[in-house]
């Protein structure tokens, strides 16, 4: 079976979809790997490190995309790519099937397989594959760098002979994978951490990693069975907003961590919210680029409201491009090894298998996700 592996055209995105050791190892399970000239020059992996692990660098783009039996990629592919892929093949990659009906129907026309990484399921056996947790871990250690970057002043207390610098506060709203990481890293840099989430379950986790778990009290809240966050009345909306007025306005740095799959994400800070912060204070939006949680931010950009610097970059995971790499890559690995039949030597598509079942968007040029199905219809 041969797996293709073409370069990621999106603006500045330098995280590459499988590195030399992952395809060292598909290869030894009996596949052959084509890659794209350049494919690892934003993550320091070169060519001869491919070429070295038995991968053959491909003809053309083009000619990758048209001959791959399986396609393994981060960004979402173009209408115009899906095209050329040939009938019966498999593209992994980000997907965003929820809003990307054109791109799930050009899937299903063209007969191809279509799994999405945003839908590998949530559960113990598939943590290994969870693309949308690995990179979001990332993405809460680099948000605290970046915040501490345009930040006028220090994160640790400081006693010094001119005086004692009090420790900055960090107050990240939101405590997944993100928020925890966050939480644990400006911990590390010595930052008083307050850390708040409509979950009151994760309260022990924020305190485990040294923050205050921020008290507001919500009425009944929980979470999904995938451990999401459910959403809230408007009533508890209100509630939370008044919560963490305060909060904020005493914070040097607001993180915002809520993304919410396939829909809008919530908004956290108000305007008012952020003209009541001191100037200089600085908020991160992880959710910018998706409708963002702060009223001012703008994705893919940082911007200055009245003094206050809101940080809406996004790609989060690919400012720490290598690392990113290779937990993506073995998400990826292990995707293709759990559907891999070793006689066959290929990824066979098992609807029996718990995994893919929740991921395989299309196959045999049918939408086969019944959720996508049933939001395209």
């Amino acid at each position: 079976m041969l797996i293709g592996i073409p370069k990621e055209l999106a603006a500045g995105e330098n995280r590459v979809a499988i590195i030399p050791s992952d395809a060292k190892k598909l290869i030894r399970a009996g596949a052959e790997i084509q890659i794209e000239a350049g494919l690892g020059a934003g993550s320091g992996f070169s060519d001869e490190e491919y070429k070295e692990a038995g991968v053959t660098i491909g003809e053309s783009r083009d000619s990758i995309l048209g001959s791959a039996d399986i396609i393994l990629r981060i960004t979402k592919p173009s209408e115009d790519e899906i095209s050329k892929l040939k009938k019966g093949a498999i593209h992994v990659s980000y997907l965003d099937p929820f809003n990307e009906h054109g791109l799930i129907k050009a899937f299903r026309d063209q007969g191809v397989t279509a799994i999405s990484m945003e839908m590998i399921p949530r559960s113990t056996r598939s943590q290994k594959m969870d693309a949308l947790s690995s990179q979001a871990s990332l993405a809460g250690y680099v948000m605290v760098l970046l915040a501490t970057t345009k930040l006028p002043r220090i994160l640790p207390m400081m006693m010094t002979p001119a005086g004692t610098l009090k420790p900055a506060t960090v107050f990240i709203i939101g405590a997944g994978v993100a928020g925890l990481q966050a939480i644990a890293t400006a911990k590390r840099m010595g930052a008083k951490v307050v850390a708040f989430d409509t979950r009151s379950v994760v309260a022990e986790q924020v305190r485990s990693l040294g923050g205050k778990f921020l008290e507001i009290d919500l009425g009944e809240t929980g979470q999904t069975k995938d451990g999401y966050a459910m959403e809230l009345t408007e009533e508890q909306r209100q509630l939370q907003l008044e919560g963490q007025k305060k909060q904020i306005a005493e914070s040097d740095i607001v993180i915002t961590t809520a993304q919410v799959f396939g829909r809008k994400p919530p908004v956290l800070v108000t305007k008012d919210m952020v003209a009541g912060m001191q100037p200089g204070s600085v908020i991160v939006d992880m959710a910018a680029e998706t409708g963002g949680n702060v009223e001012g931010s703008v994705a893919g950009e940082t911007v200055d409201v009245d003094g206050v610097t809101i940080i809406g970059n996004g790609n989060w995971a690919n400012y720490v491009a290598r690392d990113a790499s290779q937990m993506y890559s073995a998400n990826l690995f292990n995707l293709v090894d759990e559907g891999w039949d070793g006689e066959q030597k290929a990824m066979i598509v098992d609807f029996e298998n718990d995994i893919l079942q929740g991921c395989v968007i299309t196959h045999g040029g049918e939408i086969v996700n019944e959720t996508i199905k049933n939001l395209i219809n």
